[in-house]
């Protein structure tokens, strides 16, 4: 492949390939080497991704986003896990061309599909290569916390199962903690809802994770419906191609001044609380970088979900938004990158 030396824009990061993993046939991983210097932009939770940039004849480059299936807290590295997808142009040339030592162009880890509380008993469901960030989540898990955890994991056979001796190490050392339930296409059919909805049933008080194909998800939710969990308790992750470049050369910012029609709103963000005066035609993204706010985001095109936030006071519009589900929606998620104001005064909590 051709060696990445300089990033295009100042948000993105070099780093070296510093081991492959052959994970199955299909599925390979990347373990990144981070440059010292930008270490602690790559501080992830357990369920984050990166956005990789991918050299293409046709366009230059596509962005990619690949969960990191690596844990903070028992890997020395972040470690993104790839799958070959159909026509996926992406993931075959990330699994064909990329060795131990080269160099790609990431931005820092992104995402919101994390762990509420690490001490929670959880309930994990993941359909092939949507183990990648619950693998994330299920490690930080056992490591940092002190529930139990019941992984569901369904594939299309024995041999496309990814982490397969990893997951049975794990499940030897915590057995008194990890319950692993493997589903097999070519065993038992593709799962229906009535049927995850028996399995589910005895821990339907638990909080519940998913990654995997959207008809899996789609099952998952109808299951977890029918023994009663609250929406609000299940968190999903949605894998998508971004069509935009996250990677382009930022131009200058544009100031967002307040002149014309303004709403208010308070931003609570890593801890801290900022009051913010909101320009209607501007969004939460824009308003906040021109604060000077290290806003989380990647693709500013409601894509990839890295800006996704909680409206707690207030209503806002957003031009795009099908990566979130309705319930979401309903619930006050929103994309930052997507969202202006309706209220006069708004609440946001990222």
């Amino acid at each position: 492949m051709t060696t990445v030396t300089t990033p295009r824009n100042s948000r993105s990061v070099v780093v070296t390939v510093a081991a492959v993993v052959e994970e199955t046939s299909e599925a390979r991983s990347l373990v990144f080497d981070v440059p010292p210097e930008r270490r602690d932009e790559f501080a992830y939770k357990p369920g984050q991704f990166l956005t990789l940039r991918i050299p293409s004849d046709r366009s230059g480059s596509v962005a990619r986003c690949y969960s990191l299936a690596s844990s903070p807290f028992t890997d020395d590295l972040p470690k993104v896990t790839i799958k070959r997808t159909a026509d996926g142009y992406g993931s075959h040339w990330l699994c064909d061309h990329v060795d131990v030592g080269d160099r790609i162009e990431v931005l820092p880890p992104a995402g919101a599909f994390t762990p509420v509380d690490l001490d929670e008993d959880v309930l994990l469901f993941a359909a092939g290569s949507g183990i990648t960030p619950v693998m994330s989540i299920l490690k930080s898990a056992l490591s940092q916390g002190s529930g139990k955890v019941m992984l569901f994991y369904a594939n299309r056979d024995e041999r496309s199962i990814i982490f397969a001796a990893e997951l049975r190490e794990l499940a030897s050392r915590h057995d008194d903690r990890l319950t692993v339930v493997h589903w097999l296409e070519s065993v038992q059919g593709l799962p229906t809802a009535r049927q995850l909805a028996s399995l589910s049933d005895r821990w339907h008080d638990r909080r519940a994770y998913v990654c995997g194909p959207r008809p899996f998800m789609g099952a998952i939710h109808e299951a977890l419906a029918l023994v009663g969990m609250p929406r609000n308790k299940v968190h999903a992750e949605v894998f998508t191609s971004l069509s935009g470049d996250p990677f382009a050369p930022e131009v200058e910012q544009i100031p967002v001044g307040d002149e014309g029609s303004t709403a208010t709103v308070e931003v609570q963000l890593d801890g801290d609380t900022h009051n913010l005066s909101w320009p209607r035609a501007a969004t939460l993204v824009d308003v906040m970088l021109s604060k000077g706010l290290e806003v989380p985001y990647s693709c500013r095109e409601g894509e990839c979900g890295s800006c996704a936030c909680t409206v707690i006071e207030g209503e806002v519009s957003m031009d795009s938004a099908a990566i979130l589900d309705p319930e979401d929606i309903a619930n006050g998620y929103i994309l930052a990158c997507q969202a202006r104001p309706v209220s006069e005064h708004l609440r946001i909590e990222f």
